[in-house]
């Protein structure tokens, strides 16, 4: 591999050193919203998460790829994300599940990375300052500040667009439909939705009375990327779900439910990317070690004055953000941490038998 020098540059002006991996970026500057993620394992399915559109991952493991890529641990259709930054990277891959090696995932779906990057120093930044938008290539420091502080970053923008599904497809069977909202869905969800009934992933803008019209026995509102501000005619369609149908949602999807309901969503300082975040479930008492990914956040605070009964669910227990909430006497909940893991615990994988339950009994159970 011919090493490229490269820099990235962050919008406060910190400036790092490395080499340059993965595809070449458009024009030869990469820019994004920084966040990091602290996940052990599972780099394939963190970068080809739709979640991650318009962001630049950085890892917080120092060796990544080293275990190589297959095509059963793609997470979508491609990946989304703006960029990668690493601190090592394997120069080849030992796993007997291998079929490729990262560089390759990166080139094909030309996902510009950089690799030599000192990741504790970078994540100690954004710790402190929060997500904020960087740059990096081959170009001069102060082309790629100048760049970095250009890139508006996930506010106000309707990322939901660029990676909903164009039009609606099915997976699985059975007498039983599930239609899933698609605002960046990941594969693993929709084979844990597989498994309970034949689900229909229907695009983003879908109206809910489409929805209805195919008189499913639930709705799912699926992860994605990006401010649920900005995808006001999503929450639309899912306040004239409400008390129509059974509905569990998943991060985005939570949030959105959260805009539905008439709460506010706040946006956190460098957000939860990771697989070792503890929740506690309310209801049960129990402490779930979750895997998560977002930016934004439901406001239980905003609760209060909903005109509906509406409870918190479960907690962050690092900073006491809503992980989850339920309307009650609505057929309605949803969490914002992923249950399916993909990659992480599987500590709350109890919610898609809950899912279940309530579409089958009208219960929401614990």
């Amino acid at each position: 591999m011919t090493i490229r020098e490269g820099q990235l540059v962050l919008a406060d002006g910190s400036v790092f050193e490395g080499e340059l991996i993965g595809a070449e970026a458009p024009g030869g500057i990469a820019t994004g919203e920084v966040v990091f993620n602290t996940a052990l394992s599972g780099y394939q399915e963190i970068i080809t998460d739709p979640s991650y559109a318009g962001q630049i991952i950085a890892f917080t493991y120092p060796h990544i790829g080293n275990y190589g890529v297959n095509a059963d641990d793609y997470e979508s259709r491609g990946a989304f994300c703006r960029g990668v930054i690493v601190r090592d990277l394997a120069r080849r891959q030992s796993n007997h599940r291998a079929e490729s090696h990262l560089q390759v995932l990166l080139e094909r779906h030309a996902i510009p990375a950089i690799a030599g990057i000192d990741t504790r120093r970078l994540t100690r930044i954004i710790r402190d300052t929060g997500a904020m938008p960087g740059a990096f290539g081959d170009g001069a420091e102060s082309e790629l500040r100048a760049a970095a502080l250009a890139e508006p970053g996930t506010g106000d923008v309707d990322l939901v667009a660029q990676v909903t599904a164009a039009e609606p497809y099915s997976v699985g069977e059975g007498d039983r439909l599930i239609v899933a909202y698609d605002f960046g869905i990941k594969n693993t969800i929709v084979r844990h939705l597989a498994g309970l009934g034949r689900v229909e992933v229907v695009p983003a803008s879908t109206p809910a009375s489409e929805v209805l019209a195919r008189n499913p026995s639930g709705v799912f509102l699926s992860n994605g990327p990006g401010d649920p501000a900005a995808v006001g005619y999503a929450a639309d369609s899912i306040a004239r779900l409400i008390g129509q149908v059974p509905i569990f949602g998943i991060c985005l999807g939570h949030q959105l439910l959260g805009i539905a309901l008439g709460a506010g969503t706040v946006k956190l300082p460098f957000g939860h990317h990771g697989g070792n975040h503890p929740v506690k479930n309310l209801t049960t008492e129990k402490i779930e070690i979750t895997s998560q990914n977002h930016n934004f956040a439901v406001d239980a605070d905003s609760f209060g004055g909903l005109g509906r009964s509406v409870r918190m669910t479960h907690i962050n227990l690092n900073d006491g953000v809503c992980e989850g909430l339920e309307v009650v006497g609505e057929r309605c909940f949803s969490v914002q941490h992923h249950p399916e893991a993909g990659p992480g615990p599987h500590d709350s994988t109890y919610l898609f038998a809950q899912f279940d339950e309530l579409m089958s009994t009208g219960m929401v159970g614990v």
